[in-house]
């Protein structure tokens, strides 16, 4: 199952891309995420891995994090594992719009495991859901917490 969702940042590209390229903010922004864990590479760069502990309404999530590609702006491409579910590969793009406008395009790839690979198709809105949801809380950290383009404290 593939898709992809956008949304505008009212932010320069390049602050845009600096608070995306740091993983310590994600505890800020990523409402259900407990705790960023780094297991080996250069955070950020092809081959790193991290394990994601979110706590979801009902249940705990624990996913692994492989860093596939970097070429950012262009394109940021990441590989997540939830246990039990499947494979997802997200490629993150963002493209100038204006000094201060900054496109965010995250693009979808899922291949689940077991009986969920049946009923991927009814599950496409929720992920889609999920992923603008997340999309949104993170324009809402750059364009309130760095309003006026200015260095995060």
């Amino acid at each position: 199952m593939k898709y992809v969702v956008q949304v505008e940042i009212n932010q320069s590209l390049d602050k845009v891309i600096e608070l995306f390229d740091n993983p310590d903010h994600l505890l800020i922004w990523m409402e259900e995420l407990e705790r960023y864990e780094h297991l080996f590479g250069t955070p950020g760069q092809p081959g790193a891995k991290a394990k994601l502990h979110f706590q979801m309404p009902n249940r705990k999530v624990l996913m692994t994090e492989t860093v596939l590609s970097r070429d950012l702006p262009d394109s940021f491409t990441v590989a997540y594992e939830p246990s039990g579910v499947g494979y997802n590969v997200v490629v993150y793009r963002f493209e100038e719009l204006g000094p201060f406008s900054t496109l965010y395009i995250n693009e979808q790839s899922f291949e689940f495991e077991g009986i969920r690979k049946y009923f991927s198709f009814l599950m496409k809105g929720a992920l889609k859901k999920q992923s603008l949801k997340y999309m949104y809380a993170f324009k809402r950290f750059v364009e309130e917490m760095m309003p006026d383009d200015s260095e995060l404290v």
